[in-house]
C-alpha cells in the first residue's frame, strides 16, 4: 500500500461472523483487517484539525474537537457523558435543534460484557456500533426509553448493582468469561424494585430476552498483549508496529496498544 496522508477519524465498524475494521484517514478510507500480520506505520505531522469545524488548533479537546467548539458544541456538553443531567427542559440546550434529533429520541439501555457486565445507554442508530466501539463480546438490549435523560436516570439506578464503565486495559488483554445477561437482567430489575418500575412506567423493558435478542461479536486478533502499553501520538509522533489485532477502538501492535479515536483530526501519514 502506498502511504495515505490526512485527518484520522474514529475506526467504522460492520458485524459480521468477525468484526469488520475501516480506517478513516482523510478521504480515503482503509480496510484493516486484511492487513493484520503486516507493519503498520503512522507518521503525525504535528498539525491538529477540528473534527467539528475543520479549524487547525494546537490542542485536542473531547477527542477531535477545537476549543470553541468544545465549549459551545452540545455534543461537548457534560451531560452527554452524565445523561441524568440534561437541562434541555430548562431551555438551557447549547443547540435545541441537536438535542431534539439527538437526545429526544428513544434511547435504549442494555447490558454489555466487554471487561465484565456493565450497563450503558445507545440511541437505536447506535446499535450495534456503540458495542463493538467498546469490545463487547455480548449486549443486550433491556429497556427503551423516550428521552436520553430518562435513559440516564435508569442507568443511575441500576449502576448501584452493577458497573457501567469498561476497564479498556483489561478489555485488550483477552475475551472476558461469558455472561449470562438475561439473568443479569432479571436480577437488575428486581433489585431496582419500584423505583425503576416508576422510570420504565410508559417504556418499552425489551423482555424477557430470548437467546435471539443478544448480540455476540467476535474480534480480528492474532494475538492478545501480555502487557498493555499505550501508545500516544504526541509523545511519539512515529508509530510503528505488526497488527497484532483490532478491538473495540484501539489497534493491537507489538509495540503497544493505539487508541485511534482519542486521536481524532490528527493529519498522519498511514503505511502499511
Amino acid at each position: 500500500m502506498n502511504s495515505v496522508e490526512g485527518g484520522l477519524r474514529k475506526m467504522q465498524t460492520r458485524a459480521g461472523e468477525c468484526v469488520e475494521y475501516a480506517l478513516p484517514v482523510g478521504d480515503v478510507l482503509i480496510d484493516l483487517n486484511p492487513l493484520l500480520g503486516r507493519t503498520v506505520r503512522f507518521d503525525f505531522s504535528g498539525r491538529i484539525f477540528c473534527v467539528a469545524c475543520g479549524r487547525q488548533t494546537n490542542r485536542s479537546f473531547n477527542r477531535g474537537y477545537c476549543y470553541p467548539c468544545f465549549q459551545g458544541l452540545a455534543q461537548c456538553d457534560l451531560c452527554i457523558v452524565k445523561p441524568e443531567l440534561c437541562h434541555y427542559d430548562r431551555g438551557t440546550c447549547r443547540e435545541p435543534a441537536w438535542g431534539e434529533t439527538h437526545c429526544m429520541q428513544s434511547h435504549y439501555v442494555y447490558l454489555a460484557n466487554s471487561s465484565g457486565v456493565k450497563v450503558g445507554i445507545t440511541r437505536r442508530t447506535q446499535i450495534p456500533t456503540r458495542w463493538m466501539d467498546q469490545g463487547a463480546t455480548q449486549a443486550l438490549s433491556i429497556a427503551r426509553v423516550p428521552s436520553r435523560h430518562r435513559a440516564g436516570l435508569v442507568e443511575v439506578l441500576l449502576k448501584r448493582h452493577v458497573s457501567d464503565r469498561t476497564d479498556w486495559r483489561r478489555m485488550l488483554k483477552g475475551a472476558p468469561e461469558p455472561a449470562d445477561l438475561a439473568a443479569h437482567r432479571a436480577a437488575l430489575f428486581a433489585a431496582g424494585g419500584s423505583e425503576l418500575a416508576a422510570l420504565l412506567e410508559d417504556a418499552d423493558e425489551c423482555g424477557p430476552p430470548t437467546a435471539a435478542d443478544e448480540h455476540r461479536f467476535t474480534y480480528p486478533v492474532l494475538e492478545y498483549p501480555a502487557k498493555v502499553r499505550a501508545l500516544n501520538l504526541d509523545k511519539a509522533p512515529t508509530v510503528e508496529g505488526q497488527l497484532l489485532g483490532i478491538k473495540g477502538q484501539y489497534l493491537l501492535l507489538d509495540a503497544g496498544v493505539l487508541n485511534v479515536r482519542k486521536f481524532g483530526g490528527y493529519e498522519v501519514r498511514f503505511q502499511a
